[in-house]
């Protein structure tokens, strides 16, 4: 598992608007973790189809259909950051060109008032 790929999740159960149900999710935690299989948490992106969440501003990052194994057009929802244990991982999908993995790390940024 490294970060930037793209993998097939259970985000259930979730409570109030938190993204649930089994959805992609952009692995975004670092690769000293996410290589270790003692350690069970991993740090993810949901992604969604939703055309209210593409409209939510730089924290809602497009990624079109076709793009690490999405079928459809999509946004990683940079404001609905997760950790979740590695057994709610179900399988790959792809892995984000370094171009959206830089717009997902300005997403990011902007939803944590990091500089």
């Amino acid at each position: 598992m490294n970060r930037g790929e793209v993998f097939l999740v259970h985000l259930s159960p979730r409570s109030g608007s938190e993204q649930k149900g089994t959805r992609p999710a952009v692995l975004i935690s670092h690769n000293v973790f996410n290589q270790s299989p003692s350690w069970r948490s991993l740090i993810v992106v949901p992604v969604s189809t939703s055309q209210a969440q593409a409209r939510r501003g730089p924290t809602a990052v497009f990624i079109p259909a076709g793009v690490a194994g999405l079928t459809r057009d999509s946004v990683a929802l940079c404001h609905q950051v997760t950790t979740i244990d590695r057994s709610k991982v179900t399988r790959p999908l792809g892995s984000l060109p370094p171009p959206y993995l830089r717009q997902l790390e300005a997403g990011l940024k902007v939803a944590m008032a990091l500089p």
